[in-house]
């Protein structure tokens, strides 16, 4: 008797567990996701992508145990120069017509003080995955008229492009290997 009090038990706590899991969905309009080189050792460029997907899956309020996945399609990448997207989106940097996504899904979430997270994961961009560790910032929730939720995130960091074969014949004179990302995401829990 005790035994099958015991699996009721666990079975009522995991259903209600897998309840309390909210997905979050992005507010494009309100979100970007950027990047940042040093153009001849002087100058910064800034680009982003206008076609991205980000969504996380939570259980905790804080975050603490979110899980992210992002999808970026590469042809969608804006430098503001026409003749520059044209030469990154070819062989010489991403490929998009052989690697026309880029993603990453975290692996872990650490929490580092309040509403800062150190957030890991796996980053595939031009067919190389490795795992990175970024800075998370959860800037806050709040409650829409609506009864929905909206939370927002900024995430900061630095990659070497090198690492994923983007631009090996390009000079880190001409364009630096380190990339710094940039993304600010609002999100709705639906």
């Amino acid at each position: 008797m005790k035994k099958l009090v015991f699996l009721i038990f666990a079975t009522v706590l995991s259903g209600s567990l897998i309840a309390q899991t909210t997905n979050w969905t992005i507010d494009k309009a309100h979100s970007r996701l950027a990047f940042t080189v040093v153009h001849l050792g002087l100058s910064d460029i800034e680009g982003d992508f206008k076609d991205f997907d980000v969504k996380i899956k939570s259980a905790k309020a804080d975050f603490s145990d979110a899980i992210f996945e992002m999808t970026s399609k590469i042809n969608s990448i804006n430098t503001g120069i026409e003749k520059r997207d044209k030469h990154l989106k070819s062989p010489d940097f991403f490929d998009a017509t052989k690697n026309p996504t880029m993603t990453f899904i975290s692996s872990s979430i650490k929490k580092v003080g309040k509403n800062k997270f150190k957030l890991t994961g796996n980053l595939t961009i031009a067919g190389v995955t490795k795992k990175v560790t970024m800075d998370l910032i959860h800037r806050g929730t709040i409650d829409e008229k609506d009864h929905t939720k909206r939370a927002a995130f900024q995430l900061t960091g630095t990659i070497n492009r090198k690492d994923f074969n983007v631009g090996t014949g390009t000079s880190k004179m001409v364009v630096s290997e380190t990339v710094k990302i940039k993304a600010d995401g609002a999100f709705k829990n639906k």
